[in-house]
């Protein structure tokens, strides 16, 4: 471990669990990297992935954004083409961007939207897509009629929370230079969201455990009992 980190670590006691706001306030303090770091939370479910009924996933938009200009590509035809370049979507097209992706590995984009009229398209780059997590869905409301409006969230903030196969939901909320406010108007809304999302068929305590921590910086525990 570098000096920063050990410098950071001692900032706070790893045994412990904050309060979130609290957390928040020592996640920025550890945040010491010569770049704006991003804040990420990292949150454990009590639900079993392998189990569709369980399976936890949806999109949410954070008020004050990540801190990061997602470019966006767009699969769309006719007019929805030009009405998701004028929402400023970065690229916008059909067929020619799947050869692109399929023959030249080409992934100069964040999020993925969709108009349904292309998911035949869409549904041939699954095998790349996918393992990347940019496969659109109506879920995550990346497969949608109204291109504009899903290209105005994503470059507002808009972003994607699933459960991965340990259980666990990884997700940005913002970068270290935000300040506790703006986090913790950005952490609310996520756990919010996740809280929400619980799944019927979930028995038992539903968050296991929730860390936040920096790029670069120790993971600090939130005491999950205050987040429902």
């Amino acid at each position: 471990m570098g000096k920063k980190y050990t410098d950071s670590v001692k900032l706070f006691d790893k045994s412990k669990t904050y309060e979130p706001a609290e957390a928040l306030e020592l996640v920025c303090q550890t945040s010491k990297a010569k770049f704006d770091e991003t804040i990420e939370i990292h949150i454990r479910l009590g639900v079993d992935s392998r189990h569709a009924d369980q399976q936890v996933r949806g999109a949410v938009v954070l008020p004050n954004g990540t801190g990061k200009t997602l470019k966006v590509l767009v699969f769309a035809k006719g007019d929805n083409v030009q009405k998701a370049l004028d929402a400023g979507a970065d690229y916008a097209g059909g067929a020619e961007y799947a050869e692109k992706i399929q023959t030249e590995n080409w992934f100069d984009f964040d999020v993925v939207i969709a108009s349904p009229d292309m998911m035949g398209v869409i549904g041939k780059l699954g095998k790349v897509l996918g393992p990347k997590g940019l496969m659109p869905s109506p879920k995550a409301g990346t497969v949608t009629p109204d291109v504009a409006r899903a290209v105005t969230e994503a470059k507002a903030g808009k972003i994607e929370y699933r459960l991965v196969k340990t259980n666990i939901i990884h997700c940005p909320i913002g970068k270290a230079s935000f300040g506790v406010e703006k986090l913790s108007e950005n952490f609310n809304t996520l756990v919010g969201a996740v809280i929400k999302a619980k799944p019927a068929a979930a028995n038992g305590q539903y968050i296991k455990s929730c860390v936040i921590a920096s790029t670069m910086g120790p993971g600090i525990k939130i005491n999950q009992a205050k987040l429902g």
